[in-house]
């Protein structure tokens, strides 16, 4: 008697079988994937900003930078905390720019990698930081890091205000990709959020929060913030970070 082998490898309902199986465990497993990574994103854009917190202290009590000559410490841009540019110095009681080579912060207070500021924006783990240093007088309004980093050319930052006012904000790179909500901190220390779910979501390098967005006054950091029944001049929720 004859008897037939099975030809190896699988028969096509065998593939297919195999084909829909896979198919269901990636639609389990890729969104549960994504939102962990959009959970991982969230928590160190939280911790970048306690670092930024920490930083800024150390560096203005520091006093490495006094562009007016006063003796109190002024705040800095993320090229002046990294190192990988000069920070301000004073010229006859004035601001003006740090000379490369001589004036660069040493030892840093900030990490280098966030010395690679560009469109004076850091981008770290889907998340774009923009750092914010007042300017004079009342209101103060809100002046941006030069677009490679640090601040070699007027408007400088206020001596006085920048002695006692800096602000940072945080969004992603891609909404409901890279990151859901905007973070906030200033020299307060605290940190706050908002839930980011609005009709054109804060995202990318040209989609940030203006700079006064969770400022109660427009373009003036001294104003209150907009949280606990606070209106926000960008209209949206600011909540705590809990």
């Amino acid at each position: 008697m004859r008897t037939h082998k099975r030809n190896s490898g699988f028969t096509l309902i065998e593939l297919m079988i195999v084909v829909a199986i896979i198919a269901i465990i990636a639609s389990v497993a890729i969104p549960r994937l994504m939102a962990a990574r959009l959970s991982a994103n969230e928590s160190a854009a939280i911790s970048t900003l306690r670092s930024l917190t920490s930083a800024q202290a150390q560096l203005q009590s520091s006093g490495a930078i006094d562009t007016d000559g006063d003796g109190s410490g002024e705040y800095g841009f993320f090229g002046e905390l990294s190192g990988a540019d000069p920070v301000r110095v004073s010229a006859a009681g004035a601001p003006a720019a740090g000379t490369a080579g001589t004036d660069e912060l040493n030892p840093a207070v900030l990490s280098g990698a966030f010395g690679n500021v560009a469109g004076s924006q850091v981008t770290r783990s889907g998340y774009i930081f923009q750092m914010y240093l007042p300017g004079a007088g009342s209101p103060a309004a809100p002046i941006a890091e030069d677009a490679t980093g640090g601040a070699t050319a007027g408007p400088f930052p206020d001596p006085d205000n920048g002695e006692v006012l800096w602000a940072c904000y945080a969004w992603p790179v891609a909404a409901n990709q890279t990151g859901n909500r905007v973070f906030f901190t200033n020299q307060e220390g605290d940190i706050y959020q908002m839930n980011n779910r609005i009709a054109t979501p804060y995202e990318g390098a040209a989609g940030g929060p203006a700079s006064d967005a969770i400022f109660s006054i427009a373009a003036d950091m001294g104003s209150p913030l907009g949280v606990n029944g606070v209106a926000a001049t960008d209209a949206n929720t600011w909540v705590p970070v809990q």
